[in-house]
């Protein structure tokens, strides 16, 4: 045993950590790999500074597969939290692009190790960066790694664009309708034949919620696939997202696209040429603006229906084979859905229902209330507050509104949703029926609506005809 002298005793130790890196997961499995001959070499160094009361600490920060480019790193995070903690007096790397490729990011972790009085050391490049001649080797290397960096990256991209103008694949998550093999992209026939049929319905009707439901009730997903490693990549429910990314992708065509360029592919086109124009067009239609809907026969009850929970119900219909139109009300969740949102947990679904018939029940409620005595003095009340020259009288009032069942039956739909959102508020649906929220200040502006129907006027002339005879005997 070496006895102890006073150098020795005097001098203070100093905990070292040893922080190693690579870049990606490859060798990681091997049984002396990369990060464990990194930390060999550190370890070694330690020893040599025993000496100078050098002591490696027992647990090791190692980041097997993150990029020296940024600072999102396990070990590296867990390294920065000792130090702040004082754990940590020297911090011992292979070389210093380990640390860090980035000569921001290494400037910051610099002044950490400075106010908490750490000194960083690299094994093959040996400097300490308490001195000022350390700092300036430390920055020109640093400057030299990040230089290697970027020009790496260019040297990555240069190939890229070359390959893909060679109309090579250069990998990623395959595209529905293709497999990999020999890292070229092969038909998968019953995925293309699901592609196709995907551009076949969106150029028939134009409606991506409407396949999208289509395609979730069918049970189709996205692309089911297995890594290179043997992983297995579950396929997720389709949404306009999905759908639209996929009617977009020029590999269908038998093309390869990069930044903005596309170049014939090495790989078999699913899409024709005519198929992808026709569903291009609609595409393009979007894009001008927003869709034109079919505002001439607006569904009736269109922003004023609501189901028990609260939620808004939407209309929207289906098409059969043989060109019946189905009309249906759906709630807000659901028809989202449908877009690609998912239904609320413990939210229990309701299903579409029936528009004819809700319109219908509704209807019959309207014409009742307002063939009404107090809805009639109502309407009346609210043009003579008018106090204007062409207002109702009392008798044509009640003439217009006993017939409300005749005129309703000659106005337009786009008419009846006109009044219908000026009389009601909201219609609340319950589990045994509905209840009918009135707008409070809309009687005067019914009566105008009544007032602009030829068919009232008639009504008038008729009523006024009827006045004068009485008057006369």
């Amino acid at each position: 045993m070496k006895p102890i002298t006073a150098r020795s005793a005097l001098t203070p130790k100093r905990r070292c950590a040893v922080y190693t890196r690579k870049s990606s997961d490859e060798g990681l499995d091997q049984e002396y790999n990369s990060l464990e001959a990194q930390r060999d070499a550190a370890l070694a160094f330690i020893s040599s500074q025993r000496h100078e009361g050098w002591i490696a600490v027992d647990y090791g920060y190692d980041d097997g597969g993150f990029s020296g480019g940024n600072m999102n790193r396990p070990a590296l995070k867990r390294l920065l939290a000792d130090v702040e903690d004082g754990r940590i007096d020297v911090v011992v790397v292979y070389k210093i692009d380990r640390l860090s490729r980035s000569l921001g990011d290494f400037a910051k972790i610099v002044d950490l190790f400075d106010a908490h009085g750490v000194t960083f050391v690299s094994v093959t490049q040996q400097f300490n960066t308490t001195t000022s001649m350390g700092r300036l080797t430390l920055n020109i290397l640093l400057s030299f790694a990040q230089f290697e960096r970027e020009v790496t990256g260019e040297r990555i991209r240069d190939k890229l664009a070359a390959s893909k103008a060679k109309g090579m694949w250069m990998g990623g998550v395959p595209p529905l309708g293709y497999d990999v093999k020999d890292r070229k992209l092969v038909i998968n026939e019953p995925e293309a034949a699901l592609v196709r049929d995907i551009f076949i319905r969106y150029a028939e009707h134009g409606s991506a919620a409407q396949l999208v439901r289509e395609l979730q009730i069918e049970g189709h997903t996205t692309k089911s696939w297995i890594t290179q490693g043997g992983r297995h990549r579950q396929g997720h429910t389709i949404d306009q997202q999905y759908l639209f990314s996929m009617l977009r992708n020029r590999l269908y065509l038998g093309e390869i696209s990069n930044h903005g360029q596309s170049y014939p592919g090495q790989h078999k086109a699913i899409i024709d040429r005519e198929l992808w124009d026709a569903a291009h067009t609609i595409i393009q239609k979007r894009k001008q603006g927003p869709r034109v809907r079919n505002t001439e026969n607006p569904a009736l009850l269109a922003g004023l229906l609501y189901a028990p929970d609260g939620q808004r119900l939407l209309p929207t219909h289906t098409t059969k084979k043989d060109g019946r139109r189905y009309r249906y009300y759906v709630p807000y969740l659901e028809k989202r859905q449908g877009a690609g949102a998912s239904t609320q947990p413990g939210r229990r679904s309701m299903g579409p229902l029936p528009a004819a018939e809700i319109e219908s029940a509704v209807l019959t409620q309207v014409h009742q209330v307002l063939q009404a005595p107090e809805m009639i003095i109502g309407v009346w009340q609210a043009g003579m507050a008018l106090r204007e020259k062409d207002a109702f009288d009392e008798p044509r009032v009640l003439v217009a509104m006993r017939q409300i069942s005749n005129v309703w039956d000659h106005l337009f739909p786009a008419e009846q949703h006109r009044i219908m959102r000026l009389l009601i508020e909201r219609v609340q649906l319950r589990a045994d029926g509905l209840d009918i929220i009135w707008r409070d200040d809309s009687w005067h502006q019914f009566r105008r609506e009544l007032e602009r129907h030829p068919f009232v006027e008639e009504q008038h002339e008729a009523v006024a005809d009827g006045i004068e005879e009485m008057e006369m005997a």
